[in-house]
C-alpha cells in the first residue's frame, strides 16, 4: 500500500504511542481528583499543555484542549462573534475556500444576523492583505483566515494579515490544522489572536486538538458541565491523547527542517510526472504550498472513479477533504479558485509524509497516467473534446 492521503490523517508516530500508554495503562485518575492519584494526571496534563504552547510561541494558560480542529474553529469563530455583538459589531470576514467547519459556522452566524464577506480567492489559491485590508469595516468583529488549504495546500500570508487585524484592533483567527507541524508557526511573531489544530495531521491521535487565544480574548464554552480547561470546556480531559499530541507535536517541530528536505523533491518529482499527462493541472501555486501537498484536475475523467481504481493499484488518495468524501459534488476549493465545475469534479490530492519514498512516488506516477488513460477511453466527454465538439478547459 502506498499512502498519499496525509492531508486527512496521518499514521501516529511510535513516539506519540508511547507517550500514550503510561494514562491507558496505569495513571489513569481523573485530573480534576484531589487525591495524588488524580493530581499525577493533572501534571501531566499542565506538562502537556506547556510543551504544546512552547512549540507554538504560547503562553501555556493561552491553551485549552479541544476534541479537533472543528471544536476549535466553532469556538473561536463563535465567541468573537459573540464579543463583537456586545460592542455592536456584527462583521465577519473570511475567504471563499475555508474548511466547512468555518464555513458553516459562519452560515450559522448569517442566519443569526451578522453580515459575513468571504473574499475571492486567486486562481493561485493565495488572498493579498490588501484585499483583506480593504473588507475590514468599523463593524468587523473578526478575520478568520486558514493558514493553509486543506484541498490545495496553499500558504495565506498570515504575519501580515495578522498585523493588518491588530492594527485596525479586529481580532484574527487562523484555522492552522494543517499548518502546524509542517511549517513554522509562532502565534506571537504571526500576530494571530486565536488559532486551531488538531493532533492527528502531524502523527499525533485522533480526537484531540488546541485552541489557542490569545490571554485577553475571552472564550465562551460550547460544552456546559464542569469547570475543566478553566472554564472554557467542560468534560474529563482525554489525558492519553493529549500526552501523545504534545510528544507527537514535538517530534514534529524538532524535525520541520529536516522532513522538509526530505519531502519537498518527492513533491516536486510528482509534480513534474503528473504534469507530463495531457490537459491536467496543478491546483495552487507550486511554490507557496506545504511540503507535501500535490492537488490536479484531469480534463474527461470523475475523480471518483479515479480513486477506486488507484486504490485498486494500492494507492490511498483522495479528491479533496477527507469530511466531504461522500459528496458527489465538485470541491468549492476548486470552483473558489475559478476551476470550471466539469474540471473540479476530476480532481486527485495526493499528500505525501516523510515516511513516503522515490520509489513509491515513480509507482504511483504510473499508476496514475493508467488510470486517466484508461478513465478517457471510455469517457464519451473525452472523446467530445478530443473530437472538438467540445473546447479542452486546460
Amino acid at each position: 500500500m502506498i499512502y498519499l492521503d496525509n492531508a486527512a490523517t496521518t499514521k501516529m508516530s511510535k513516539t506519540a504511542v508511547e507517550a500514550m500508554l503510561p494514562y491507558l495503562e496505569n495513571w489513569y485518575g481523573n485530573p480534576s481528583s484531589l487525591y495524588s492519584f488524580g493530581q499525577k494526571s493533572k501534571e501531566a496534563l499542565e506538562s502537556a499543555r506547556e510543551r504544546i504552547a512552547a512549540c507554538l510561541g504560547a503562553d501555556p494558560k493561552e491553551i485549552t484542549f479541544t476534541s479537533g480542529g472543528s471544536e476549535a474553529d466553532n469556538q473561536a469563530i463563535l465567541s468573537a462573534a459573540i464579543l463583537g455583538e456586545r460592542k455592536g459589531k456584527k462583521h465577519i470576514v473570511s475567504t471563499a475556500f475555508e474548511h466547512h467547519a468555518v464555513l458553516h459556522t459562519l452560515e450559522k452566524l448569517k442566519r443569526e444576523g451578522y453580515e459575513i464577506t468571504l473574499l475571492d480567492v486567486h486562481p493561485s489559491g493565495v488572498v493579498t492583505p490588501e484585499e483583506v485590508a480593504a473588507a475590514i469595516r468599523p463593524d468587523t468583529c473578526l478575520v478568520t483566515i486558514m493558514f493553509a488549504n486543506n484541498e490545495i495546500g496553499t500558504i495565506q500570508p498570515i504575519r501580515e494579515i495578522g498585523a493588518i487585524c491588530r492594527e485596525k484592533g479586529v481580532l484574527f483567527h487562523t484555522d492552522a490544522v494543517q499548518a502546524v507541524g509542517h511549517v513554522p508557526v509562532n502565534v506571537k511573531e504571526d500576530n494571530i489572536d486565536m488559532l486551531s489544530l488538531s493532533a492527528h495531521k502531524f502523527h499525533g491521535p485522533k480526537g484531540t486538538g488546541v485552541l489557542y487565544a490569545r490571554r485577553g480574548v475571552r472564550l465562551f464554552s460550547l460544552i456546559e458541565g464542569g469547570a475543566q480547561e478553566r472554564g472554557k470546556r467542560a468534560g474529563t480531559e482525554n489525558l492519553a491523547a493529549i500526552a501523545g499530541m504534545a510528544a507527537a507535536l514535538e517530534e514534529a517541530c524538532g524535525a520541520l527542517e529536516e522532513n522538509r528536505r526530505r519531502i519537498l523533491p518527492l513533491r516536486e518529482r510528482l509534480i513534474d510526472g503528473l504534469s507530463e499527462i495531457p490537459h491536467g493541472a496543478l491546483n495552487g501555486d507550486r511554490e507557496r504550498r506545504l511540503p507535501g501537498n500535490v492537488n490536479f484536475c484531469f480534463e474527461g475523467i470523475e475523480g471518483e472513479s479515479l480513486l477506486l481504481l488507484l486504490d485498486d493499484r494500492g494507492v490511498c488518495a483522495s479528491s479533496g477533504s477527507a469530511c466531504t468524501s461522500g459528496s458527489l459534488d465538485p470541491s468549492h476549493v476548486l470552483l473558489a479558485i475559478g476551476r470550471p465545475h466539469d474540471v473540479a469534479h476530476g480532481s486527485l490530492r495526493l499528500t505525501l509524509s516523510e515516511g513516503n519514498t522515490a520509489e513509491e512516488i515513480e509507482e504511483t506516477i504510473g499508476a496514475v497516467k493508467e488510470v486517466v488513460s484508461y478513465l478517457r477511453s471510455m469517457s464519451p466527454v473525452w472523446r467530445d473534446l478530443e473530437e472538438g465538439k467540445k473546447e479542452h478547459l486546460l
